[in-house]
């Protein structure tokens, strides 16, 4: 009881305009053809991870921010968003500059179970194709890989490595959102919480963008 009438000093409400900000710069994003994540891939996608908040140098960092996590079932709808926290991220040895949005594809069952597992680590297996982003597939570092990234600024990267155990569930944004613990699994694969309107008209940019 302690630890949920903790959880509910955070406003759902806010957590609300997290989810609203994410969908407006996944809708940005979307806006540029050479930003873009391609509509076959993201069709293809097991599941997605939306993280605000970042900045690149040499080791590209998440420095703090939030984000949230959603996976298809078998019928192909997204399910109830999970609340993400970073526990000092890192995608390896990539380009500098400055990042606010990242766009992580996840691309099979294998790289859902992380998700769902409580900890994603996804090692060396977060690759895709630096530069224009609209290359889609071509040139991937490896044949099926876990993860593809995107950004809103450098577009797809190249052999980005999503090391340590980086991300896990926000369970006190989880608690207030759904006004009960649910872990990441029971969300993701168990239907387990209802979504918002906000959750929902991000569920409909995402199907939009696979067309």
């Amino acid at each position: 009881m302690g630890l949920i009438g903790t959880c509910f000093a955070l406003d759902k409400a806010d957590l609300d305009l997290r989810i609203r900000k994410l969908t407006a710069k996944f809708d940005s994003m979307q806006s540029k053809p050479d930003r873009r994540v391609p509509a076959e891939m993201l069709k293809n996608a097991k599941g997605i991870v939306l993280l605000d908040r970042t900045k690149a140098g040499f080791i590209f960092a998440y420095q703090g921010g939030g984000g949230v996590a959603m996976v298809k079932n078998k019928s192909g709808d997204w399910s109830a968003p999970v609340f993400l926290k970073s526990n000092e991220a890192s995608l390896g040895f990539q380009i500098g500059g400055q990042q606010s949005f990242v766009v992580i594809l996840l691309m099979n069952t294998n790289a859902v179970s992380m998700l769902t597992d409580g900890k994603i680590s996804f090692g060396g297996e977060a690759s895709g194709t630096a530069g224009d982003a609209s290359a889609g597939a071509e040139g991937m570092l490896t044949e099926e890989p876990l993860t593809v990234v995107y950004t809103d600024k450098a577009g797809l990267y190249g052999g980005a490595a999503l090391k340590g155990s980086a991300l896990s569930a926000d369970n006190d944004a989880n608690i207030a959102y759904y006004e009960s613990y649910f872990s990441a699994k029971e969300i993701l694969l168990d239907g387990k919480g209802k979504a918002s309107e906000a959750a929902k008209e991000l569920v409909g940019k995402l199907q939009r963008s696979t067309k």
